[in-house]
């Protein structure tokens, strides 16, 4: 199969769909590799880097796209990457369709075959494609969170930690999956105050005894939530639902009763957010005010981490590459019920009931 890495274009997205360890492998299992010229210089991976692991490097995205049949990249195409998208393309990257209708009906309308990084699942509901980028955002959440609690970034002038004699900062981290329980681990280890909310007992079982009883561990409903914001000098949006959008467990009430200079951060932006006041942003301008309380909401918060993010990224991502190579998406979706979940659109169609759902557009049960 012939396989193109063009280079990202979000803002100030530096993550590259592979490495040359991942070519490496591709081209040994006898698969062509174009990489659009310049696509890791971001994270310092040169042309010649992936030269050397055997890819062929092309001047320009138009000419990735008019050579490839598998497409891999790490975020969701831009405007110009649709308008390049063919019926034959397989289309490998994140997706996170169920909070954008413009982007789905795009993706439907080229005609390829959408596979989402996000939604490929194993039977224990696992999302094995998501774990390393939740993790990142998970750590960074609360490292932001911190900075911009500082008053020279317009925050209220709190240190986390506190010191002796003055109070810790207070974070509550709303979902406690893997980027959840990420954000508490970097805030335990700042020495903040925490509560963590689930919906799960016995996840909040879980975290009681991974963190020897130092959390408090709250049922997720209004009034726990309620309360919990309102004290808080930093909340962390971490809610997950795959393939679905975010629900709004944050209202704005809620934030208007929050100290002036508090600081939330929505993990979950990119599946629509589960703080009712944020809306995505970038990396250029991550942030904005909603009654004194500032929102950051980067939805792809990793891209600033984006060497580390790049190498834990395809370290999960090269399975399904090789697999979508070696037998194509339909001998692939037969034997493997885990990929066959990440197969968001099909030949034009919508394929994920949930995202069909989400955002009211005709759902076409799968056939191979």
């Amino acid at each position: 199969m012939k396989i193109g890495v063009p280079k990202e274009i979000k803002i100030k997205e530096s993550r590259v769909g592979l490495v040359p360890g991942g070519v490496r492998q591709l081209i040994k299992d006898g698969h062509e590799v174009y990489i659009q010229t310049q696509a890791g210089i971001g994270i310092g991976i040169t042309d010649d880097e992936f030269k050397n692991a055997g890819a062929k490097i092309l001047p320009d995205a138009a000419a990735v796209f008019e050579k490839a049949d598998m497409i891999i990249k790490v975020k969701e195409p831009q405007p110009s990457e649709l308008a390049m998208l063919r019926p034959h393309h397989i289309l490998y990257t994140y997706l996170h369709l169920a909070a954008d209708m413009e982007l789905t009906r795009g993706l439907m309308k080229t005609g390829c075959t959408g596979i989402a990084y996000e939604t490929i699942q194993y039977p224990d509901g696992s999302l094995p494609l998501l774990v390393p980028m939740s993790e990142v955002a998970g750590r960074m959440a609360t490292q932001v969170g911190a900075s911009y609690l500082q008053i020279d970034h317009g925050g209220k002038g709190i240190l986390l930690g506190g010191v002796p004699g003055v109070r810790r900062g207070r974070v509550t981290v709303i979902g406690c999956g893997i980027a959840g329980t990420n954000a508490i681990k970097m805030a335990m280890g700042m020495g903040a105050d925490v509560t963590a909310i689930d919906l799960s007992t016995k996840r909040l079982a879980e975290l009681d005894d991974l963190f020897d009883n130092r959390i408090t561990t709250l049922f997720s409903n209004l009034e726990n939530i309620e309360r919990a914001v309102v004290q808080s000098d930093l909340v962390i949006g971490a809610v997950l639902i795959p393939g679905a959008k975010a629900p709004k467990l944050v209202t704005r009430e809620m934030i208007g009763k929050m100290e002036k200079g508090s600081v939330v951060v929505d993990i979950a932006v990119d599946q629509g957010g589960c703080i009712e006041t944020c809306k995505p942003t970038t990396h250029e301008n991550p942030t904005f005010t909603v009654d004194g309380v500032i929102h950051y909401c980067v939805a792809n918060m990793p891209g600033a981490v984006a060497r580390t993010s790049t190498y834990a990224l395809t370290n999960v991502t090269l399975k399904y590459a090789r697999m979508i190579a070696a037998h194509g998406v339909e001998k692939a979706a037969r034997t493997d019920h885990a990929f066959l979940r990440g197969i968001n659109t099909y030949k034009g169609d919508l394929v994920y009931e949930q995202i069909a759902r989400d955002l009211d557009l005709p759902y076409t049960q799968l056939k191979l």
